[in-house]
């Protein structure tokens, strides 16, 4: 399908200014994107009159050789007709919707004494399903509390009137332990086990209530007919019921028929939560992907999630809570609330929860499968974030250790595709500053580490992060500026208090979000280095403080300080050793030498 320029310029003029779908095929006849619009004339055209910033968008319009389109009667059609079509053709530049359809539900089937079980698959054959639920286990539990409550059969017996009056069958064990009460035999009635049938869809639906006031009313009319035994079994379903209305509930019962969308989204996918409340309880919780293709807004990709969603499972609700409001026409009875306080606030936060807590599984459970798409992801994130030319392959982190002024060292740290390098990792003893001196030690380290880099002709990184404020990173630029390297390599500063991420020149700070990826793995280097500057602190404390005290002693050479050293481990211990050991260890005369020294200094 080869058609000129001419032929798209023809169907442009032609296109009328109403609501409908739009095709684009390729030169093979091949569908490559499907779309809707409230004015047909206007969103096609706009394709072809102007520059597209996005790259994707540019190389679609390169590729479109034909035009179709459908005239509906209104926006809604338009929405319907598109999710429809993008569904059926699952063009190449049309959003992905990633969802094998598997989820759990709970089903009551359609057939004599009915039996209630967990199912993913839906039967389009009168009977009723319940859910979806978040999990397997969760809609266990509710399976398991219904169970508990009322005895139902889940033998797959085809349990006709005739069947069971010609007593075809006998009683299993289900019915032994009172999990059955036995209608295969006709030890209940059809017309009973229907009325625990209509209970139990009241419950799953979320109408609570309405099951407790019945059971109340039964309770007391057995009470009054002095049926206690009988009355005790329905007070017993009361309390079970009551303590799964108490903790299902997650908003006052006075919201009912409510659908609530969560949205989340990352640089190639979005997630939509929906959940659906009735009587103030989910009866509803489902969790999509879309991978994106173009450069799609979130108000386009929520709206296309609200349209699948609600068709999927069938919907009715006429008020929607979104977290903003989506590109999408329902009808002039649906309204859409972005809710600033107050439950409907908590409903929409319970749904960001979810579908945070899906995106997160999601990227954990694909980082499990490949690994390095995980540091990919989170280099990506970085590089976006701190605005970067390039990916940070590989990040070096510099701190300084001066506790109480004494032993200067600093240290550096190197990681590699997000992960620590520790081959690579280096001490620097300060030589150059005199005293407590951050600034000065920072560029002498600085300066030092990549003058050595430069004379050995060995990689740059891709990004440098010191630790600390503004005063810390100036020093470190301007060891950078005398190597000519500012303007081949970033470089960064945090600052412990806020977290602050300084820039040089640029005396406002960055503050990224706390439960980011980047800030994570900056800290995690500032973290490291710190850790690695500090275990060198110490060591260098110790062997300082080891020399300093029996290097004094005149007559003890370096031999007999490692015999000692060896057998004791620390000075400490040599204070504390008898007389006679040490004697035994180094001998008589340089035994008498350590102690009398040691109780010359008092210290022993």
């Amino acid at each position: 399908m080869k058609h000129s320029d001419e032929h798209i310029h023809n169907i442009l003029s032609i296109i009328p200014e109403k609501p409908g779908c739009y095709q684009y095929f390729d030169e093979r006849g091949t569908i490559i994107y499907v779309g809707k619009a409230k004015n047909l004339k206007k969103r096609v055209s706009s394709y072809f009159n102007k520059i597209h910033d996005s790259v994707k968008t540019r190389v679609l319009v390169r590729q479109i050789r034909d035009i179709k389109y459908i005239v509906v009667d209104n926006e809604e059609d338009a929405f319907l007709l598109e999710n429809s079509l993008i569904k059926q053709y699952q063009p190449r530049y049309n959003v992905l919707l990633k969802d094998d359809k598997s989820y759990p539900c709970i089903t009551i089937r359609k057939e004599p004494f009915p039996r209630v079980f967990l199912t993913r698959q839906l039967i389009r054959d009168g009977s009723k399903y319940f859910g979806p639920y978040p999990s397997v286990q969760t809609a266990k539990i509710v399976l398991e509390l219904i169970r508990e409550i009322y005895p139902l059969r889940t033998c797959k017996l085809p349990l006709s009137k005739e069947r069971i009056a010609e007593g075809r069958y006998s009683v299993c064990l289900q019915y032994h332990i009172k999990r059955c009460m036995g209608p295969c035999i006709g030890l209940q009635d059809e017309e009973d086990y229907l009325d625990n049938i209509k209970n139990i869809e009241k419950i799953l639906g979320g109408n609570t209530q309405e099951v407790l006031n019945i059971l109340k009313d039964k309770m007391e009319k057995l009470s009054a007919e002095l049926r206690f035994e009988e009355a005790q079994q329905l007070k017993n379903q009361y309390v079970l019921i009551e303590n799964y209305q108490s903790k299902s509930l997650v908003a006052n019962s006075i919201y009912s028929n409510i659908d609530v969308f969560g949205y989340e989204e990352t640089e190639k996918s979005a997630y939509i939560n929906y959940l659906h409340i009735n009587k103030g309880a989910i009866t509803r919780g489902y969790t999509i992907e879309y991978q994106k293709k173009l450069e799609e807004s979130k108000e386009e990709l929520l709206g296309m999630g609200i349209i699948e969603l609600r068709k999927r499972f069938e919907s009715n609700a006429k008020e929607i809570i979104v977290p903003f409001i989506p590109d999408v026409y329902l009808g002039e009875d649906k309204i859409f609330t972005v809710p600033q306080r107050g439950e409907k606030k908590n409903l929409l936060a319970l749904s960001q929860r979810n579908v945070k807590e899906y995106k997160v599984q999601l990227l954990k459970r694909n980082d499990k499968l490949n690994p390095e798409q995980r540091s990919t992801r989170i280099l990506s994130t970085l590089q976006k974030d701190l605005q970067l030319k390039e990916l940070p392959i590989q990040i070096e982190c510099f701190d300084n250790s001066n506790i109480q002024g004494t032993n200067p060292v600093a240290a550096c740290v190197v990681f590699q595709h997000a992960k620590p390098a520790k081959k690579e990792y280096r001490h620097f003893d300060i030589k150059t500053v005199v005293g407590p001196d951050d600034f000065s030690s920072m560029r002498e380290i600085v300066f030092r580490r990549y003058k050595r880099l430069l004379d050995e002709n060995r990689t740059l990184p891709n990004l440098i992060i010191i630790d600390g404020g503004k005063g810390q990173l100036s020093a470190a630029v301007e060891a950078l500026e005398e190597l000519s390297l500012t303007k081949k390599i970033p470089v960064i500063g945090i600052a412990k208090r806020l977290e602050e991420i300084y820039f040089p020149g640029d005396p406002i700070p960055l503050y990224l979000d706390k439960n980011s990826e980047s800030l994570k793995l900056i800290q995690q280097l500032r973290d490291e280095a710190h850790r690695f500057g500090i275990t060198h602190h110490r060591k260098k404390r110790s062997k300082q403080q080891i020399e300093s005290e029996l290097d004094k002693i005149k007559g003890i050479g370096e031999k007999s300080k490692n015999v000692l050293l060896k057998h004791y481990k620390s000075v400490k211990r040599i204070k504390e050793a008898p007389e006679d050991e040490l004697i035994a260890l180094i001998g008589n005369s340089k035994a008498q030498l350590i102690i009398e020294n040691l109780k010359e200094n008092n210290q022993l």
